[in-house]
């Protein structure tokens, strides 16, 4: 069975965004790290699918599709034609039809439809966030691994991904020039 994986950056205060989703702390000048960019490179490649919610899915798709263009000389020209050609599954309650390449709409029951999605042949399948979309899959039980990028920024309110006690197990943790630490966790 495929595993659902969270990747998702997060402050050392626990949030995923500002209080107005907010994703301004993310990108500090200067804070790339060429080995970071790689395990997140690598953490793709192990997926064929993306899951999103509706509300970050415009700003994903248009994120990524542009940056294929417009970035041709780009260090993040790679990512960007992976996110591009990957299939993306995006689950809305209000749209049937969202345009992008290679994406599908899921208006099904969310537990449902991702227990369907793992039982499919493929790559494993992972999510990038959307505060409100991850804590559903995470109330749901539904994230099989966490990779979660703690960056070395404290913005004292925001958005959670966690809603409920929720016990993890720290498989690993790896530490990059920048200040950020990658974590990759397990349901205990």
């Amino acid at each position: 069975m495929r595993k659902l994986k969270l990747q998702v950056q997060m402050t050392i205060d626990g949030f995923v965004a500002g209080p107005n989703g907010e994703l301004d702390w993310m990108w500090i000048p200067g804070d790339q790290d060429e080995t970071g960019f790689n395990k997140a490179i690598e953490l793709a490649d192990s997926c064929d699918t993306i899951l999103l919610g509706r509300k970050m899915t415009r700003d994903f798709i248009d994120h990524w599709e542009n940056g294929l263009v417009v970035d041709g000389v780009s260090p993040h020209q790679s990512l960007a034609q992976r996110m591009v050609s990957m299939r993306k599954i995006v689950f809305s309650r209000t749209q049937t039809t969202i345009k992008g390449k290679n994406v599908e709409v899921e208006n099904g029951d969310l537990a449902t439809a991702v227990q369907a999605l793992k039982k499919q042949p493929g790559k494993d399948i992972i999510v990038y966030g959307g505060a409100d979309f991850a804590s559903s899959l995470i109330s749901h039980n539904l994230i099989d691994e966490y990779y979660i990028i703690r960056n070395p920024v404290a913005i004292g309110t925001g958005l959670s991904i966690f809603k409920d006690k929720k016990v993890l197990r720290l498989e690993s943790s790896t530490a990059f020039k920048n200040g950020k630490i990658l974590q990759k966790y397990l349901p205990a």
